[in-house]
């Protein structure tokens, strides 16, 4: 590697929920480290996915969606994307199609007047539109706004100009020496991930208030000693309430076996190794505006 030709940086995405950052990401590092749904506030930590190639390295971290907060954890998570616009090369302001800025990218742009930082742009979903030329309005109204280093409409999900973007960005960024090892995707470890992993499965099977009640701890994570072949993992999904306790297990348990069995097949190509999954139950009453429980669960303010 030669530094006087390589390029690295650290990138922060930021945008409200439901643009497609996370799913941004994981297209970008190739692999899945930070889970999607389709409900707000699915990313609720700092995600950093690293991007190596021969000629660059790049560190994006993927936020929660910025939004009002409600509650303790939602102001950890606000707070959290914006500390990740510190320190950064360049920012990633993802939105999507819309005929009117919509108040909560407004106040994201407001808050990123104060940076000298380059911000580009990006229109995500616009496999969403029938006619591709009625991006020109978004960027329109967008443009009156903030004084972009580039604009980028993209589909994620079509593949459609993200290497586009990627090119863009390299060219931004400053020369100089790999931060990170070559095999290194994410800054988080694999315990970690797995955790992510068996939320994302509750958040798809369960509605209303229960995702956003449920927080998840990976007790114990190692081979097994019965059968090598075997990671043995023990997991806690945590509740606000009884109610919710019985919606998680389900009749006969019929829903906690579910959860098991989708969650084990994605940790199963995250750690390249067949496992076995144990999942417990247990209530922890309003944990989301508790700050000894929110540092307990992984969500104090230094794990963001």
């Amino acid at each position: 590697m030669n530094i006087d030709t390589y390029k690295s940086g650290f990138v922060a995405i930021i945008g409200r929920p439901n643009v497609g950052k996370s799913t941004f990401l994981n297209k970008i590092i190739g692999k899945k480290i930070a889970i999607m749904s389709d409900k707000p506030q699915t990313t609720r930590n700092k995600i950093l996915g690293i991007k190596t190639t021969d000629t660059y390295q790049i560190a994006f971290t993927d936020t929660p969606g910025i939004h009002k907060p409600t509650t303790e954890l939602q102001k950890r998570m606000v707070n959290a994307s914006y500390d990740a616009t510190s320190g950064v090369d360049a920012i990633i302001f993802m939105t999507t199609p819309v005929k009117e800025v919509l108040p909560g990218d407004q106040i994201i742009l407001n808050n990123l007047k104060k940076t000298r930082i380059p911000v580009y742009l990006v229109i995500n979903k616009v496999d969403q539109l029938k006619r591709f030329n009625d991006i020109d309005l978004t960027i329109a109204k967008y443009m009156d706004l903030y004084p972009f280093q580039g604009i980028f409409p993209i589909s994620v999900l079509e593949d459609k100009n993200v290497d586009v973007l990627l090119d863009n960005i390299v060219k931004a960024l400053p020369f100089g020496p790999k931060f990170y090892p070559d095999d290194m995707i994410s800054d988080h470890s694999e315990r970690f991930l797995v955790g992510e992993l068996i939320r994302e499965k509750i958040l798809f099977l369960t509605k209303e208030e229960v995702p956003h009640s449920i927080a998840v701890t990976v007790d114990s994570m190692k081979q097994s000693e019965e059968n090598p072949d075997y990671i043995d993992i023990y997991a806690t999904i945590y509740v606000e309430r009884d109610s919710q306790k019985r919606i998680i297990i389900g009749h006969n348990g019929d829903l906690i076996k579910e959860i098991k069995e989708k969650s084990r097949n994605d940790i199963k190509k995250l750690i390249n190794s067949k496992c076995h999954l144990d999942l417990w139950v247990k209530v922890k009453k309003d944990w989301k505006d508790r700050p000894n429980d929110l540092n307990i669960l992984g969500y104090s303010k230094d794990d963001f």
